[in-house]
């Protein structure tokens, strides 16, 4: 049974769809079964294990709003498995407001493919509409990526009061998996500034892996693969090489 983890953080550009797209492949050159649900709209974790979101049928909108069945829209990668999404995904919300259990949605679908795989990574929308609310419902735990920058702790006060409210009424379960630390640069004071007051803030909850700022993690997308494909000797594929083995304990 998969264990399901959200990757979310409602501030855009801190790492997200970078992280889900590098945990599944490093996860899967360990010999784990992970499957990639690209829960955002702009599909770039979709493109980024190397599907095309443009043909990707049926995709995770098919599967909430039409009953498409999820294990048809499974592709599989040489990086792991993909639930793949397309920009129909942005209307979802308004779309589902009528659905009953709308919340539950993902996890349904999810639930259906758990047996076949030991991780499940879903890449959330940068917000906290409905969207991210169903993967919260769907997740047995958190990831928090944490950009080393200024305002790096701005509006995850907003992220965990809403998680507080879905751990309240929809799932109680819902755990911190970890908060990650993204963009690290050990040259300037501010990373290591930053990455001090987050360990602050979340005592004994910060992975020990810190993701460095790596010129090769952002030219690997626009390449249709992870870093490990890319360039597996570079900083950046060590980085989350080390993180799956401390989220596997291998």
């Amino acid at each position: 049974m998969a264990k399901i983890i959200a990757v979310v953080n409602q501030k855009g550009g801190v790492g997200k769809t970078t992280t889900t797209v590098n945990i599944t492949a490093a996860l899967n050159g360990l010999g784990k079964r992970v499957l990639l649900c690209d829960f955002d709209p702009q599909a770039n974790a979709t493109s980024g294990m190397g599907v095309d979101k443009n043909t990707a049928s049926p995709n995770v909108y098919d599967v909430l709003i039409n009953g498409a069945d999820p294990a048809r829209a499974v592709v599989t990668t040489k990086y792991g498995d993909v639930l793949p999404s397309n920009k129909a995904l942005a209307g979802a919300g308004i779309e589902m407001i009528a659905i009953e259990n709308r919340e539950k949605l993902l996890k349904g679908a999810l639930d259906a493919l758990a047996d076949s795989y030991d991780y499940i990574f879903i890449d959330c929308p940068p917000s906290l509409e409905l969207l991210t609310v169903n993967a919260l419902c769907a997740a047995h735990s958190l990831l928090v990526p944490v950009q080393c920058e200024y305002y790096a702790l701005e509006g995850l006060s907003d992220l965990l009061s809403t998680v507080r409210l879905i751990k309240r009424g929809l799932n109680p379960p819902l755990a911190l998996e970890g908060v990650l630390l993204t963009m690290f640069d050990s040259r300037t004071n501010l990373s290591l500034q930053v990455a001090e007051e987050v360990k602050r803030h979340f005592p004994g909850q910060v992975f020990a892996t810190v993701i460095p700022r790596n010129v090769r993690l952002s030219e690997a997308p626009s390449h249709g693969k992870p870093i490990s494909a890319y360039d597996p000797y570079s900083r950046g594929a060590e980085a989350y090489r080390l993180l799956a083995e401390e989220m596997s304990g291998t």
